[in-house]
C-alpha cells in the first residue's frame, strides 16, 4: 500500500473512531434526549431549559473564555461547568465536569459538581456514584470553603466542599427513598455543621428523614439547637421550617413572606411533608401540586415533590 493510501486510511479510521467514541461517551454520561431537552421528570414530562437572565449569559461567556484560554486549569473548568448549570444547560455542565474528571481524576470537586447536576436531571444513581466517589476523595483531607457563584447579601460563603458533598449525597439517597442511607449522611452533616446556615438546612432534611422512618423522638431531639435568634445569612426558610417543626411558628407565618404566599419550593415542600406525616394527606397533596404547577423544575423542593407525589398519590 502506498504511503498516501496509508495516510488516508489512517485519517478515515481516526475520524470515524473519534466520532464513535464521542457519541458513545455522550450516551454514557446521561440518557439521550432529543433537541434541547434537559431531563424527563419523575412524572414522565420532558423538561426544557428556561431563558436565562442576561447577566447569567454574560458570566457564562466569561467563564467559557477563561476556560478556553486555560483548558488545563481545574478552577476554570469548574466555573465553566457551574455557569453552564446556572444558565440551565445541565447536560453541558455534566459534559464539562466529565472533562474535568478525565483531566483531574483525584479532584473531588469535579465529582461533587457533576453529582449535583445529575440530581438536576433526575439521574439519581449516577449522582450517588459521583458523590460517593467525592466522599472517598476527601477522606483525611482538610475542608475548604466553596465560593458562591451567586453570592448572598453579605458576600460570605456559607458552605464548604465537604458539607456540599454530604448535603447532596444525602439528598440523592432521599430522592430515591433510600432513607437508611440518607440517615447517617445527614446525621454526619448536622454534626459537622460549622455555622447556623448549615445547621438549619441539614437539620431540616434530617428531621424529615426521622419523621418518614417513624423515629419521632429523634426528630424532636435534633431540633433542640434551633432557636428564633440565630446567625442566619441566607437559609432563613430552613430556619422557619425547623421552628415550625418545633412548634414555635404557625404554618401560616412560614408560608407568608412580606404578605405574599412564598414561591420558595423548599418551604412549600417542607410544609407539605409536615402535613403528610401528621396525617393530613389531602392537604399535603394540595401543596405538592402547587409546587408542580411552577416552572422551577430544577429546585430540590420541586424534585422532591415529584418523587413524593409519584410515590404517594399518582395512580
Amino acid at each position: 500500500m502506498k504511503k498516501r493510501d496509508c495516510f488516508l486510511l489512517f485519517a478515515v479510521t481516526f475520524l470515524f473512531g473519534c466520532k464513535q467514541v464521542s457519541k458513545t461517551d455522550t450516551d454514557l454520561l446521561f440518557t439521550p434526549l432529543s433537541d434541547s431537552a434537559q431531563a424527563v421528570s419523575l412524572m414522565g414530562d420532558t423538561l426544557y431549559p428556561h431563558s436565562p437572565y442576561e447577566n447569567v449569559l454574560l458570566k457564562f461567556d466569561s467563564a467559557r473564555l477563561a476556560y478556553e484560554a486555560s483548558p488545563g486549569d481545574a478552577d476554570k473548568i469548574i466555573w465553566y461547568g457551574r455557569w453552564a448549570g446556572y444558565k440551565g444547560d445541565f447536560r453541558k455542565a455534566i459534559t464539562i465536569f466529565s472533562e474535568g474528571i478525565e483531566k483531574f481524576p483525584q479532584d473531588a470537586r469535579m465529582y461533587r459538581h457533576r453529582g449535583h447536576r445529575y440530581i438536576s436531571i433526575r439521574e439519581f444513581d449516577r449522582a450517588i456514584a459521583d458523590l460517593e466517589k467525592a466522599a472517598t476523595l476527601i477522606q483525611g483531607k482538610k475542608d475548604e470553603i466553596e465560593p458562591d457563584g451567586q453570592p448572598n447579601a453579605l458576600n460570605i460563603p456559607i458552605s464548604s466542599l465537604h458539607s456540599n458533598i454530604w448535603y447532596h449525597l444525602g439528598l440523592a439517597y432521599y430522592l430515591k427513598n433510600d432513607l437508611s442511607k440518607a440517615l447517617p449522611v445527614y446525621e454526619r452533616a448536622v454534626k459537622e455543621s460549622e455555622n447556623d446556615d448549615k445547621l438549619v438546612s441539614t437539620t431540616h432534611w434530617l428531621y424529615m428523614v426521622y419523621r418518614m422512618t417513624g423515629n419521632d423522638s429523634a426528630a424532636q431531639r435534633i431540633l433542640s439547637p434551633i432557636q428564633k435568634e440565630m446567625k442566619i445569612i441566607e437559609n432563613n426558610a430552613y430556619q422557619k421550617l425547623c421552628l415550625l417543626y418545633k412548634g414555635l411558628l404557625p404554618v401560616d407565618s412560614v408560608l407568608m413572606v412580606n404578605g405574599s404566599v412564598t414561591s420558595n419550593d423548599a418551604v412549600t415542600y417542607g410544609v407539605a411533608n409536615w402535613y403528610r406525616y401528621n396525617g393530613e394527606t389531602e392537604k399535603a397533596k394540595t401543596y405538592y401540586e402547587q409546587i408542580l404547577k411552577g416552572k422551577v423544575w430544577a429546585s430540590f423542593g420541586y424534585i422532591a415533590s415529584e418523587a413524593d407525589y409519584v410515590r404517594y398519590y399518582k395512580k
